[in-house]
């Protein structure tokens, strides 16, 4: 594991997004984790978040891409964050770009915010965590109603590696399916578990929650 994707799982916990014992999730599953991006609050936290996206994707895209998208809401700093750090980190200027949910009639109207989609844009989308892809349906057709913009691929901070809506296959690898773009993270819950699972009760994962994890997976994982 890179050195990068073990500092970011550390991050996680510090920073309280990454939790683990009993949560029931948006699309009604019971899950012994959950990870809530809405947790980095401060400025530091985020410099450091979008340094690690920047990483993933630079990693996963190289320099292909013109573009950084966010969905609405939590994408919105994701995208902003993660094109200052790129800039930063490998001298490239990437503008950011969100949607709205509800279309804005006057002023900046429209429902984009940011930088408008041009034709010939090439486009990286930015989420947080993807369950079961609901997130991508939205926001693809925004993206291609805007012209001749490609889609150069989605990366996420955690892939829970779970089945997604329509097969036994993970939510990340329909998408590749579904849409022809490559999807990535900067780690997966298999590199979590490699990471905090000592097998005993002394660190992060205990016994009980290893147990858990493994009932989880035998039930949801991704085949």
């Amino acid at each position: 594991m890179q050195d990068y994707k073990k500092e970011f799982i550390d991050f996680m916990i510090e920073c309280d997004v990454l939790k683990f014992g009993s949560f029931t999730l948006k699309s009604g599953r019971h899950s012994p984790f959950f990870m809530n991006a809405g947790a980095y609050v401060t400025g530091s936290q985020l410099r450091r978040l979008g340094q690690f996206y920047a990483r993933a994707v630079h990693e996963n895209f190289g320099d292909d891409f013109d573009v950084f998208f966010g969905p609405a809401y939590k994408g919105i700093p994701l995208a902003v964050t993660a094109a200052i750090a790129y800039s930063e980190l490998f001298g490239k200027e990437i503008r950011y770009c969100s949607n709205r949910k509800e279309i804005k009639d006057h002023g900046d109207a429209g429902i984009l915010l940011g930088s408008a989609l041009r034709s010939g844009d090439r486009v990286v989308v930015i989420e947080d965590v993807t369950t079961s892809g609901a997130s991508i349906e939205e926001t693809f057709p925004i993206i291609k109603a805007q012209g001749d913009v490609q889609v150069k691929g989605l990366i996420v901070s955690l892939n829970r590696m779970e089945r997604g809506k329509n097969s036994e296959k993970s939510a990340l690898d329909e998408i590749q399916e579904t849409y022809g773009f490559p999807a990535a993270s900067i780690v997966t819950m298999r590199d979590v578990i490699d990471a905090l699972d000592k097998g005993d009760d002394s660190g992060i994962i205990t016994k009980e929650i290893k147990v858990a994890l493994d009932e989880y997976y035998a039930q949801w994982g991704a085949k």
